[in-house]
């Protein structure tokens, strides 16, 4: 007989622990420094469920740390065990509770937020609990990847000033190019010139 009760107490919580489920909306969540993200957990509940006995702890587990992100005692939010890294950043969505479902607005992140979250979830109907995985990167560098435009100065007297005399340089040296040449041509011998003798002379 004793036998018997035993077995039926084993097999009606182990029924009450496959019915009780606590799932992630999404495993794995990728965000950048000082941005925002919504964590999401579901858990079995029914319409008309006996919220004085829920019971609700998520933390952060980054070893050796291990932080209070959000807890629920007796149905009632408890912020004062909340870790100080979350304080003042962690809102929760008390609307959708009742519809069994967890949802945490975290602000300002860092990249310390990085880590495995689990949630534990407790209630009349059985415990259960579910896990994801927060990976905030580093902010970009803002002065390296988003330099303003700088238009260039306009050019003053002196830039002027150097292209003219550049240019002048240019036209003498032209100029003394060609004189050079045409001396040259000029001056230089005739080489295919011939010089008739008057054959009576001779």
């Amino acid at each position: 007989m004793i036998c018997r009760i035993l077995l039926l107490i084993i097999l009606n919580s182990c029924l009450c622990a496959a019915t009780f489920v606590v799932n992630v909306t999404q495993s794995c969540y990728q965000a950048e420094e000082n941005h925002n993200i919504t964590l999401e957990w579901t858990f079995t509940t029914r319409p008309h469920g006996s919220w004085r006995q829920l019971f609700i702890l998520c933390e952060l587990i980054a070893p050796p740390r291990e932080l209070v992100l959000y807890q629920v005692h007796d149905g009632v939010e408890v912020s004062e065990f909340q870790d100080e890294q979350f304080s003042g950043r962690v809102q929760s969505d008390k609307d959708v509770l009742r519809e069994g479902r967890i949802r945490l607005h975290v602000s300002r992140l860092r990249t310390e937020d990085s880590g495995l979250y689990p949630c534990d979830v407790k209630t009349d109907e059985g415990s259960g609990s579910g896990r994801c995985r927060l990976n905030v990167s580093a902010a970009a560098d803002v002065s390296q990847t988003q330099r303003p435009t700088v238009d260039p100065e306009p050019e003053g007297p002196g830039w002027i000033f150097l292209y003219v005399l550049l240019g002048l340089t240019a036209a003498a040296a032209a100029a003394l190019m060609v004189k050079l040449l045409l001396n040259y041509y000029f001056k230089a011998p005739k080489s295919d010139s011939v010089v008739y003798q008057n054959p009576e002379g001779s």
